[in-house]
Protein backbone atom coordinates (compact mmCIF):
# COMPACT_ATOMS: atom_id res chain seq x y z
CA UNK A 1 0.00 0.00 0.00
CA UNK A 2 1.47 3.45 -1.29
CA UNK A 3 0.96 6.01 0.83
CA UNK A 4 2.11 9.91 0.66
CA UNK A 5 1.65 13.20 2.76
CA UNK A 6 0.33 15.97 0.47
CA UNK A 7 0.21 19.51 2.17
CA UNK A 8 -2.19 22.08 0.37
CA UNK A 9 -0.22 25.78 0.56
CA UNK A 10 -1.86 28.38 -0.18
CA UNK A 11 0.05 31.74 -0.15
CA UNK A 12 -3.00 34.29 0.54
CA UNK A 13 -4.48 33.91 3.54
CA UNK A 14 -7.61 36.36 5.06
CA UNK A 15 -6.18 36.48 8.61
CA UNK A 16 -2.52 36.06 8.27
CA UNK A 17 -1.31 36.46 4.64
CA UNK A 18 1.86 34.94 3.56
CA UNK A 19 1.79 33.11 7.08
CA UNK A 20 3.43 30.06 5.98
CA UNK A 21 6.33 32.27 4.43
CA UNK A 22 6.45 33.74 8.04
CA UNK A 23 10.25 33.05 9.87
CA UNK A 24 10.49 30.23 12.50
CA UNK A 25 13.01 29.88 13.83
CA UNK A 26 15.17 30.53 11.28
CA UNK A 27 12.73 28.26 8.77
CA UNK A 28 9.35 29.17 7.20
CA UNK A 29 6.82 28.12 8.60
CA UNK A 30 5.76 25.82 5.68
CA UNK A 31 9.16 24.26 5.15
CA UNK A 32 9.18 23.08 9.19
CA UNK A 33 5.99 21.59 8.19
CA UNK A 34 7.02 19.89 4.77
CA UNK A 35 10.15 18.49 6.95
CA UNK A 36 8.13 17.90 10.11
CA UNK A 37 6.05 15.25 7.59
CA UNK A 38 9.11 13.79 6.27
CA UNK A 39 10.63 12.91 9.58
CA UNK A 40 7.42 11.12 10.69
CA UNK A 41 8.54 8.23 8.37
CA UNK A 42 4.97 7.50 7.88
CA UNK A 43 4.96 8.17 3.97
CA UNK A 44 6.25 6.87 1.22
CA UNK A 45 6.55 10.75 -0.08
CA UNK A 46 5.69 13.67 1.02
CA UNK A 47 4.66 16.84 -1.25
CA UNK A 48 3.63 20.60 -1.26
CA UNK A 49 0.80 21.31 -3.45
CA UNK A 50 0.52 25.17 -4.04
CA UNK A 51 -1.08 27.76 -6.37
CA UNK A 52 2.10 30.17 -5.16
CA UNK A 53 5.79 30.53 -7.42
CA UNK A 54 6.95 31.77 -4.14
CA UNK A 55 6.01 28.51 -2.01
CA UNK A 56 7.17 26.66 -4.78
CA UNK A 57 10.56 28.10 -5.19
CA UNK A 58 10.69 27.90 -1.19
CA UNK A 59 10.21 23.67 -1.13
CA UNK A 60 12.24 22.96 -4.64
CA UNK A 61 15.12 25.29 -3.71
CA UNK A 62 15.45 23.58 -0.42
CA UNK A 63 15.13 19.46 -1.42
CA UNK A 64 11.74 19.35 -1.17
CA UNK A 65 8.96 18.28 -3.74
CA UNK A 66 6.30 20.86 -4.71
CA UNK A 67 3.39 20.65 -7.32
CA UNK A 68 1.83 23.77 -9.12
CA UNK A 69 -1.99 23.97 -9.03
CA UNK A 70 -3.23 24.87 -12.39
CA UNK A 71 -6.60 25.33 -11.78
CA UNK A 72 -9.00 27.63 -9.05
CA UNK A 73 -10.00 24.86 -5.89
CA UNK A 74 -12.71 25.61 -3.52
CA UNK A 75 -11.02 23.50 -0.91
CA UNK A 76 -8.43 21.87 0.25
CA UNK A 77 -9.56 18.06 -1.12
CA UNK A 78 -10.09 19.10 -4.80
CA UNK A 79 -6.44 21.15 -4.52
CA UNK A 80 -4.88 17.73 -3.53
CA UNK A 81 -7.03 15.42 -5.98
CA UNK A 82 -5.68 17.82 -8.91
CA UNK A 83 -2.25 16.75 -7.64
CA UNK A 84 -2.00 13.27 -7.39
CA UNK A 85 -4.59 12.74 -10.34
CA UNK A 86 -1.82 11.01 -12.01
CA UNK A 87 0.12 9.41 -9.60
CA UNK A 88 0.31 6.13 -8.46
CA UNK A 89 -0.91 5.83 -4.76
CA UNK A 90 -3.27 4.07 -2.46
CA UNK A 91 -3.17 6.62 0.38
CA UNK A 92 -3.37 9.84 0.48
CA UNK A 93 -3.36 12.52 3.93
CA UNK A 94 -3.68 15.77 3.89
CA UNK A 95 -1.18 17.52 6.38
CA UNK A 96 -2.06 20.66 6.63
CA UNK A 97 0.46 23.49 5.76
CA UNK A 98 0.22 25.59 8.78
CA UNK A 99 0.33 23.20 11.47
CA UNK A 100 4.71 22.54 11.73
CA UNK A 101 4.42 20.67 15.31
CA UNK A 102 3.30 17.48 13.09
CA UNK A 103 3.03 14.60 16.46
CA UNK A 104 3.31 11.20 14.76
CA UNK A 105 1.35 8.85 16.86
CA UNK A 106 -2.50 10.57 15.83
CA UNK A 107 -1.02 10.22 12.11
CA UNK A 108 -0.40 6.72 13.14
CA UNK A 109 -3.40 5.70 14.11
CA UNK A 110 -5.41 6.87 10.94
CA UNK A 111 -3.32 4.99 8.88
CA UNK A 112 -3.47 1.90 10.85
CA UNK A 113 -7.33 2.08 10.07
CA UNK A 114 -6.99 1.14 6.46
CA UNK A 115 -3.99 -1.00 7.26
CA UNK A 116 -6.46 -2.94 9.18
CA UNK A 117 -9.49 -2.46 6.52
CA UNK A 118 -9.48 -6.18 5.06
CA UNK A 119 -13.08 -5.51 3.26
CA UNK A 120 -11.69 -1.73 2.33
CA UNK A 121 -15.42 -0.58 3.47
CA UNK A 122 -13.50 3.04 4.69
CA UNK A 123 -13.37 5.94 2.28
CA UNK A 124 -11.52 8.02 4.49
CA UNK A 125 -10.08 8.33 8.38
CA UNK A 126 -10.00 11.92 10.31
CA UNK A 127 -9.68 13.00 13.98
CA UNK A 128 -12.04 13.78 16.50
CA UNK A 129 -11.24 14.65 20.24
CA UNK A 130 -13.78 14.86 23.11
CA UNK A 131 -14.96 18.37 24.40
CA UNK A 132 -16.73 18.93 27.19
CA UNK A 133 -16.44 23.00 28.00
CA UNK A 134 -19.99 24.12 27.05
CA UNK A 135 -18.73 27.27 25.28
CA UNK A 136 -16.66 25.11 22.92
CA UNK A 137 -19.56 22.98 21.98
CA UNK A 138 -21.70 25.81 21.11
CA UNK A 139 -18.93 27.70 19.22
CA UNK A 140 -19.97 27.18 15.96
CA UNK A 141 -15.72 27.46 14.24
CA UNK A 142 -15.31 24.33 16.33
CA UNK A 143 -17.04 21.28 13.84
CA UNK A 144 -18.93 19.04 15.94
CA UNK A 145 -18.77 15.31 14.32
CA UNK A 146 -21.46 12.44 15.54
CA UNK A 147 -20.70 8.69 15.07
CA UNK A 148 -22.30 5.37 14.98
CA UNK A 149 -21.29 2.13 16.64
CA UNK A 150 -18.28 1.42 14.60
CA UNK A 151 -17.15 5.02 14.66
CA UNK A 152 -18.37 6.02 11.33
CA UNK A 153 -19.73 9.46 11.28
CA UNK A 154 -23.01 10.12 10.59
CA UNK A 155 -22.73 13.93 10.28
CA UNK A 156 -20.62 17.20 10.85
CA UNK A 157 -21.83 20.63 11.72
CA UNK A 158 -21.23 23.82 13.43
CA UNK A 159 -24.38 23.49 14.93
CA UNK A 160 -24.32 21.99 18.27
CA UNK A 161 -24.60 17.74 17.62
CA UNK A 162 -26.59 16.10 19.04
CA UNK A 163 -28.88 18.49 20.20
CA UNK A 164 -29.34 18.71 24.56
CA UNK A 165 -32.73 18.23 25.20
CA UNK A 166 -31.21 15.63 27.52
CA UNK A 167 -28.56 16.42 29.27
CA UNK A 168 -28.49 13.90 31.48
CA UNK A 169 -28.71 11.09 28.87
CA UNK A 170 -24.89 10.63 28.61
CA UNK A 171 -24.02 12.35 25.03
CA UNK A 172 -20.21 13.08 24.37
CA UNK A 173 -19.11 16.18 22.29
CA UNK A 174 -16.69 15.66 19.70
CA UNK A 175 -14.80 18.41 17.88
CA UNK A 176 -13.46 17.04 14.50
CA UNK A 177 -9.76 17.47 14.13
CA UNK A 178 -9.33 18.68 10.05
CA UNK A 179 -6.32 15.66 9.24
CA UNK A 180 -7.63 13.71 6.49
CA UNK A 181 -6.59 10.26 4.95
CA UNK A 182 -8.19 9.14 1.67
CA UNK A 183 -8.74 5.79 -0.93
CA UNK A 184 -7.19 7.59 -4.03
CA UNK A 185 -10.71 6.64 -5.58
CA UNK A 186 -12.54 8.45 -3.05
CA UNK A 187 -10.62 11.42 -3.20
CA UNK A 188 -11.15 11.14 -7.46
CA UNK A 189 -14.62 10.90 -7.13
CA UNK A 190 -15.35 14.16 -4.91
CA UNK A 191 -12.99 15.83 -7.16
CA UNK A 192 -15.80 14.82 -10.05
CA UNK A 193 -18.95 15.11 -8.07
CA UNK A 194 -20.67 17.89 -7.96
CA UNK A 195 -21.39 20.27 -4.96
CA UNK A 196 -24.72 19.32 -2.46
CA UNK A 197 -26.89 21.23 -0.48
CA UNK A 198 -25.54 20.23 2.94
CA UNK A 199 -21.90 20.77 2.05
CA UNK A 200 -22.97 24.55 0.34
CA UNK A 201 -24.88 25.79 3.27
CA UNK A 202 -22.51 24.39 6.19
CA UNK A 203 -19.55 25.34 4.14
CA UNK A 204 -17.97 21.74 5.32
CA UNK A 205 -16.35 19.55 2.34
CA UNK A 206 -16.53 16.45 4.28
CA UNK A 207 -20.27 16.47 3.94
CA UNK A 208 -19.86 16.07 0.34
CA UNK A 209 -18.55 12.37 0.82
CA UNK A 210 -21.54 11.52 3.39
CA UNK A 211 -23.90 12.69 0.99
CA UNK A 212 -22.77 10.77 -2.01
CA UNK A 213 -22.05 7.45 0.57
CA UNK A 214 -18.95 7.26 1.24
CA UNK A 215 -17.82 6.22 4.80
CA UNK A 216 -15.77 8.01 7.10
CA UNK A 217 -13.74 6.02 9.99
CA UNK A 218 -13.68 8.96 13.02
CA UNK A 219 -10.19 7.50 15.04
CA UNK A 220 -10.63 9.62 18.72
CA UNK A 221 -7.34 10.93 19.74
CA UNK A 222 -6.19 13.30 22.73
CA UNK A 223 -3.78 15.30 20.52
CA UNK A 224 -4.90 18.78 19.52
CA UNK A 225 -2.69 20.21 16.51
CA UNK A 226 -0.45 23.69 16.72
CA UNK A 227 -2.12 25.74 13.84
CA UNK A 228 -0.71 29.34 13.10
CA UNK A 229 -3.46 31.41 11.95
CA UNK A 230 -2.45 35.02 13.51
CA UNK A 231 0.38 36.37 14.32
CA UNK A 232 0.01 35.90 17.87
CA UNK A 233 0.06 32.27 16.91
CA UNK A 234 3.61 32.65 15.64
CA UNK A 235 5.37 34.14 18.06
CA UNK A 236 3.57 31.00 20.49
CA UNK A 237 5.09 28.13 17.86
CA UNK A 238 8.54 30.92 18.46
CA UNK A 239 8.84 30.45 21.87
CA UNK A 240 8.24 26.78 21.39
CA UNK A 241 11.13 26.43 19.87
CA UNK A 242 13.21 28.27 22.01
Amino acid sequence: MRIIAVIPARYASTRFPAKLMQDLGGKTVISRTYEAAVKTELFDDVFVVTDSDIIFNEITNNGGKAIMSIKEHESGSDRIAEAVENLDVDIVVNVQGDEPFINKEPLADVLEVFKSDAAREIDLASLMIEINNWEDIENPNNVKVIVDQKQFALYFSRSVIPYPRDKEAGAKYYKHIGIYAFRKHALMDFYKLPMQSLEATEKLEQLRYLEYGKKIRMVETTHVGIGIDTPEDLEKARKMLD
